[in-house]
């Protein structure tokens, strides 16, 4: 198992490139791990190096957080573990402000995470989905307290529109308050629409992506296949009209055959390659993995422990090619040849930036 250090986008905190996501810590919502269960993947997670840690405050109605505040807390472990955990849903069904992203439901979100994870601080505090009406300005704002007072190390944005992050990004800069240094979005071989927009947007200001379902809620690890039925969570919540369910269609049907094809010339298994595929893309900079057994985790913890050679690459994102629609047409060799004449123009050429990478043990002084 490989697990490095990289800093989350741009700031000071290190995290390793795969985190461990704790929505399945819980049985509440009918699928996930007991108690028990989730204890064993935490401790697998930390003996492979591993310390980033993804929950939110309403995952499996609040038992996550607990559960991972407890298991962390427990090991004397807090200043190993970057815990990140998010606001937005609503916790009490027909009150207005115990939901969305107003001050209001951020403070009271925050203090509610703040005892379930039996911590006075959170190192990355993200807002979970765009709710359509506060202003970015005021969410920034409240954040931006919140780093002063010392609750919330990092700050970040999940599940929003590309305009909306790049409006909250430039109020950032514009007043001074924390930047946004990640987004975590969805990301996998089945779902690549954010190469439009968000991975150009990370790269220009610095924050790196967080992906979230790199299986694609399963399909990928080769479980499903056409036109049979097999008990798990995507069969079971098929029917449902939450979009990011929906994964049963011939385009991802054809992906997870040349994904199955791919990973056994590789030897390795299928959501190893998926896994490592999206790890491994621009903008990324760490990938949650889920898992409800022991078993799956401890095969995909090895998702970075090889290379896929470019031809398989190739054929891997041929398959899965997002459509473009407009305006992005404009912005392919098409009709960018039409404004650079013709020539060949770059931004800096390769090797103008190498990456900083620090290994090594202490040398001593005596």
């Amino acid at each position: 198992m490989t697990m490095d250090y990289y800093t989350l986008g741009r700031s000071g905190l290190r995290v390793s490139r795969l985190a461990l996501g704790t929505m399945t810590f819980g049985t509440e919502w009918g699928w996930g791990a007991d108690r028990e269960t989730a204890q064993s993947l935490v401790d697998t997670y930390l003996e492979a190096g591993g310390n980033f840690f993804d929950t939110a405050d309403l995952y499996t109605e609040g038992t996550s957080e607990e559960w991972l505040g407890a298991f962390i807390a427990e090991r004397g472990l807090r200043d190993r573990a970057v815990i990140a955990t998010k606001f937005s849903y609503n916790a009490e069904p027909g009150n207005p402000n115990t939901g969305g992203n107003g001050r209001k439901n951020i403070l009271r979100a925050l203090e509610g995470s703040l005892k379930r994870l039996k911590t006075d601080y959170v190192d990355l505090y993200l807002l979970h989905t765009w709710d359509r009406l506060t202003p970015a300005e005021e969410v920034l704002r409240t954040l931006d307290d919140l780093v002063a007072a010392g609750k919330v190390r990092h700050i970040g944005l999940s599940d929003v529109p590309a305009w909306y992050a790049g409006r909250a990004q430039a109020i950032a800069e514009l007043r001074g308050f924390e930047p946004v240094c990640t987004l975590q979005l969805e990301y996998s071989l089945a779902e690549r629409n954010i190469e439009h927009e968000f991975v150009p947007f990370g790269l220009a200001t610095g924050a790196g992506i967080m992906a979230w379902s790199p299986l694609a809620s399963g399909l990928l690890s080769g479980k499903y296949r056409t036109g049979e039925q097999i008990a798990g969570r995507l069969e079971t919540l098929k029917g449902s009209s939450n979009p990011g369910f929906q994964k049963f269609t011939d385009q991802n049907f054809s992906i997870v055959s040349v994904l199955e094809t791919v990973a056994n010339e590789l030897g390795r298994s299928m959501p190893q390659v998926a896994i490592n595929w999206v790890a491994t893309q621009p903008g990324v900079a760490s990938v949650i993995l889920g898992a409800t057994r022991h078993a799956q985790l401890t095969d995909t913890l090895g998702a970075l422990d090889f290379v896929i050679p470019p031809e398989l690459r190739a054929r891997l994102e041929q398959v899965s090619q997002p459509a473009t629609p407009f305006p992005y047409t404009f912005f392919g060799a098409e009709l960018q040849g039409g404004i650079t004449g013709g020539t060949t123009i770059g931004d800096k050429p390769a090797g103008y930036a190498p990456p900083t990478v620090i290994k090594g043990a202490f040398a001593g002084v005596g």
